[in-house]
């Protein structure tokens, strides 16, 4: 998800909102929109944004180098949960997924490439024994291609599991949003590419965070985002913990209580 709140260079998503949506309200669909008008979004929305964001992960130095100075007061073994925004700006995360002790590495407007280029420093100096990560939303954005996108996952996992074998890696599915419909399709397919990764591993484990925003028939809930129809509100919020945390209390709780002992 893009998000400027890491970075100055970047623009606020209201001002992204303002400037690229225009007068697209909440009456958006994740399934339907006019053959015409869809294609001149797709093309509007991924060509402006892939030409205001660069490649170079170097624009995140002063974002990991504020995760390198706080590791030291973090516990080994605990949950890392790394991506977009959508963990960036998760400000109560801690409290929402207590009792599980996690450690927050998100750093919004961060793409699958950032975290593969980072991840020794996202999650090693940690030792966790779980790593969470949500990416794929701003890939989608960017026109990515979801097969470059899910082999970048597969280096990650592949970097970590190096490094830290027993480590167990949940991976949430790209979410739904009224802003980014025209790319929906892209991040459904990069999502299913997810599965079939982690369908290789048991120590991978899938969350499914797009179903429970979504309404019976297919369509987004329009009352669970801030004005720029792209980050959550308070009640999106409480969706995207609740979905988390079930998943996550599965497995983890237990070795919660153990390191507890």
């Amino acid at each position: 998800m893009t998000d400027t709140f890491d970075s100055p260079c970047l623009e606020s998503p209201n001002t992204i909102y303002a400037r690229e949506s225009g007068s697209r309200r909440t009456e958006m669909k994740l399934r339907y929109l006019p053959g015409l008008v869809a294609a001149l979004i797709v093309v509007g929305f991924v060509s402006t944004a892939s030409a205001q964001r660069t490649n170079d992960p170097t624009r995140w130095a002063d974002t990991i180098a504020a995760f390198d100075a706080d590791a030291s007061s973090r516990p080994e073994g605990a949950i890392v949960l790394t991506g977009s925004s959508s963990f960036a700006l998760w400000r109560t995360m801690e409290n929402d997924l207590a009792p599980l002790t996690v450690i927050p590495r998100g750093f919004g407007g961060s793409t699958m490439a950032d975290v593969l280029h980072y991840v020794d420093r996202l999650v090693m100096p940690y030792k966790p024994r779980a790593v969470v990560i949500y990416e794929g939303d701003n890939d989608s954005f960017y026109g990515m291609a979801p097969k470059v996108v899910a082999g970048q996952l597969k280096e990650v996992i592949s970097k970590i599991h190096a490094a830290l074998p027993d480590t167990r890696v949940y991976v949430l599915s790209v979410k739904p949003s009224l802003a980014r419909v025209s790319v929906w399709a892209k991040a459904q397919e990069t999502t299913d590419l997810y599965k079939r990764i982690i369908a290789s591993d048991e120590r991978l484990h899938f969350i499914d965070v797009a179903t429970p925003f979504l309404r019976t028939d297919g369509t987004v809930m329009d009352d669970i985002f801030i004005d720029d129809g792209l980050h959550l509100n308070d009640k999106g919020n409480r969706i995207w913990a609740d979905t988390i945390k079930s998943k996550l209390m599965k497995v983890e709780a237990h070795y919660e209580t153990t390191a507890d002992e």
